[in-house]
């Protein structure tokens, strides 16, 4: 286990009476009683905290508000810029949005920390030297949450990935290893198949990982490199990966480690910061006095840390780890032979602030210092050069059988009425399929158009009006466009696939 489980990221003001105003939330489920656990540990140890409680949640969307949190909680949030939360439910499709990704964006809370220690042999796991931190990105990626339906068989989900964004959370990770002694960063992408967003986030991993000579770097692409996490976690120290795969991974990690429920994490941005368990709800298990309050806890440790108070921190996490060395565990990490005594949610609670003040003796106990901020911030750079190359089109069709021949003839018809304009090919689901297409590939009836100048020239937003005049005219329904562009002469989208 590492000394440090998060680093200190900012200092937040106190009051005036020496206690550091927090945002607190129950959420659902398990997450009042959860809550509960907590915050009775934490005032038993003496954290300084003065809670401002706000409702999120479950009862906040059935009130009809489809963000789950309403404008006082964000009031409070804002001006204490700390948020203790405890899991909620999210209603499933309804036009609803999570809140967890509302919160984080909003908030700026770019860099997600989620430490996923193993705990043997008091907890079950295959890996008893488990270490490893998932530093994954928060803010964009697929949960930028831009969603269309496009026709009557295709939706899509558009794949946001920035240069800042990239930047931020990458020089994230590679502080916190300088700061928390870690040897070693490694990157997951898939950027043998998504070149341009993948591909930027492993380019700006590359261009960063040159400023830090003592950490060592490696990529992986993400499918091995899962495996491999899942196999071998501890040929791994520091991970950093765009969101969707932080989100999985983090989760596969701290399963393998021993339990998701004993998982915190940590959200970070350059002004707020966000504590949290990396599990759900689990209103199965709610109001039964079972629900393991591990993984909201060691939240609160991180967020004691965050906060300066890595006295009461060490405290804490120490006298869960001594806890969890004697025995003292909730039913869903209880073993026969290894486990002393089965416990509650209260139970275990009361266990811990017992052992305040005791170190654990075979576990390794932690020590945490206090360390300088890691807010980090991109790099601003000049503008290049762009020039539009040509346009896609997107079309909903679904006539003659949707043999790409018929369309493409259409089309090329089109493109005669259009001064030197061609249309350079015809994709479905990616695929090129006009011209010289299979007819074994399926098609939908959502249509990819790639039209070029044939000049040489850059095309103009004048000449693309005028393509979709002559479009709309031979009464194609296009859905959108997009544009093909070249930043300081290198083209900038993807070929068609056999393009």
């Amino acid at each position: 286990m590492s000394d440090t489980a998060i680093a200190k990221v900012s200092t937040t003001t106190a009051n005036t009476s020496g206690k550091v105003p927090i945002t607190v939330a129950r959420g659902d489920g398990i997450g009042p009683e959860i809550m509960d656990a907590t915050l009775r540990i934490l005032e038993a140890a003496g954290a300084r905290l003065a809670i401002e409680e706000i409702e999120i949640g479950e009862q906040v969307y059935a009130r009809g508000n489809s963000a789950g949190i309403e404008p006082q909680a964000w009031e409070s949030l804002r001006r204490t810029k700390v948020f203790l939360k405890a899991p909620i439910t999210t209603p499933q499709g309804g036009g609803v949005k999570s809140l967890n990704v509302t919160t984080r964006k909003a908030l700026g809370l770019y860099a997600n920390i989620r430490p996923c220690v193993s705990y043997a042999p008091y907890i079950e796991t295959k890996h008893p030297q488990m270490d490893v931190v998932i530093v994954r990105e928060n803010e964009e990626d697929l949960y930028a949450g831009i969603e269309h339906q496009q026709s009557d068989e295709v939706v899509q989900c558009l794949k946001v990935i920035s240069r800042p964004g990239c930047e931020k959370i990458i020089r994230y990770a590679f502080e916190y290893a300088v700061q928390n002694n870690r040897h070693k960063v490694t990157c997951f992408t898939k950027d043998n198949i998504m070149k341009l967003t993948d591909g930027l986030f492993h380019k700006v991993f590359d261009e960063i990982g040159v400023e830090y000579p003592n950490i060592e770097k490696e990529h992986w692409i993400i499918d091995i490199g899962a495996a491999k996490l899942a196999d071998s976690p501890e040929a791994f120290d520091v991970v950093v990966m765009p969101n969707l795969y932080g989100d999985i991974l983090s989760d596969v990690a701290a399963q393998i480690a021993g339990s998701v429920g004993l998982a915190g994490s940590a959200n970070i941005g350059a002004q707020c910061a966000m504590f949290e368990a990396i599990h759900g709800s689990a209103p199965r298990r709610a109001n039964q006095n079972l629900a393991n309050p591990s993984g909201l806890l060691l939240g609160s440790v991180m967020m004691l840390v965050h906060i300066g108070q890595s006295d009461i921190a060490e405290k804490v996490h120490n006298a869960w780890l001594r806890t969890i060395e004697d025995g003292i565990h909730t039913y869903d990490i209880f073993q026969e032979g290894i486990s002393s005594q089965k416990v509650g949610t209260r139970e275990f609670a009361d266990a811990v602030i017992a052992r305040l003040g005791q170190r654990p003796e075979s576990l390794k106990a932690v020590k945490y210092n206090a360390s300088r901020s890691l807010a980090s911030v991109s790099q601003a750079r000049p503008p290049a050069r762009k020039q539009l190359l040509g346009v896609d089109i997107f079309f909903h069709w679904n006539e003659d059988d949707r043999n790409p021949n018929v369309l493409g003839k259409k089309l090329e018809q089109v493109t005669g009425t259009v001064a030197n304009t061609q249309l350079k090919m015809i994709s479905n689901r990616g695929v090129k399929v006009y011209p010289d297409g299979f007819p074994e590939t399926f098609c939908t009836d959502h249509w990819r158009c790639r039209f070029l100048k044939t000049d040489g020239s850059d095309m103009t937003h004048t000449e693309v009006i005028e393509l979709l005049k002559a479009v709309q005219a031979a009464g194609l329904d296009f859905i959108k466009t997009e544009h093909l562009c070249a930043f300081d002469g290198v083209k900038s989208y993807s070929l068609g696939q056999g393009e």
